[in-house]
């Protein structure tokens, strides 16, 4: 969680200081030292929302055959060994305090901020983990011609700090499974962040967009939000 924390922290450095890290030149190990190489991760794109908004591909959606359990979730995490599923690994990364992990997982007190409405939340048993583009928004944008391991791959993305977030029960609700031209946090200090995590949640895994989707974004996007920055690494 630690890790998770760090890149979290990292995601949200400006732009300039996160490119001249990048470029830091990395001493070479010693021969007999060297490590075997890694596969290389995905190269983050960064944007402005409104060329972000530009990238998406305009189709007509259709929810035919959806349903919830076509996304396996929750499955075992991102640490397969540490007993605990998805969701608990994400409200264990988002917790302001850090709740106690009793045996089979269990969470006990810790602090959350439900992202959508800013609201202080005591106890994990209040919270939801939402998906950011919820499933059947998903389904409708593209989802319904993926294998099954990609939709659980989807259900239960934490590569993408933005995928899957904590909020309240009664907030996600509300929200459902609607887009921006139906739906937006009613805290206006975060319109800008959910805008740009729409965007790129939707083009890290090659979703579309209908007409009435895309122009909510566009008003955002040219107007309030032109600032906002969009970083988002594909998933192949």
């Amino acid at each position: 969680m630690v890790i998770k924390n760090l890149k979290r922290g990292l995601s949200a450095l400006p732009l300039s200081l996160a490119l001249s890290l990048a470029l830091v030149p990395l001493l070479p190990l010693p021969a007999a030292q060297a490590a075997p190489a890694a596969p290389a991760a995905p190269v983050a794109e960064v944007t402005t929302l409104a060329d972000a908004v530009g990238l998406l591909k305009v189709t007509e959606e259709i929810r035919t055959g959806y349903t919830s359990s076509s996304f396996r979730h929750w499955n075992a995490g991102e640490d397969t060994t540490d007993g605990c599923d998805t969701r608990a690994e994400v409200l264990l990364a988002e917790a302001v305090v850090a709740p106690t992990v009793e045996p089979g997982c269990k969470l006990t007190g810790g602090r959350w901020t439900s992202y959508f409405d800013g609201q202080d939340v005591v106890g994990a048993g209040s919270l939801d983990v939402a998906h950011l583009v919820a499933l059947g928004e998903a389904w409708d944008s593209g989802a319904s011609a993926w294998t099954a391991e990609r939709r659980e791959a989807y259900a239960n993305d934490q590569g993408a700090d933005v995928s899957l977030v904590a909020v309240t029960a009664r907030i996600n609700r509300q929200k459902a499974e609607k887009d921006p031209a139906d739906w937006m946090p009613p805290s206006p200090e975060v319109q800008c962040r959910y805008t740009g995590e729409w965007v790129a949640t939707k083009l890290r895994w090659q979703l579309t967009a209908d007409d009435r989707e895309l122009e909510a974004l566009k008003v955002y996007a040219e107007g309030p939000c032109e600032d906002t920055v969009v970083r988002y690494a594909p998933v192949a």
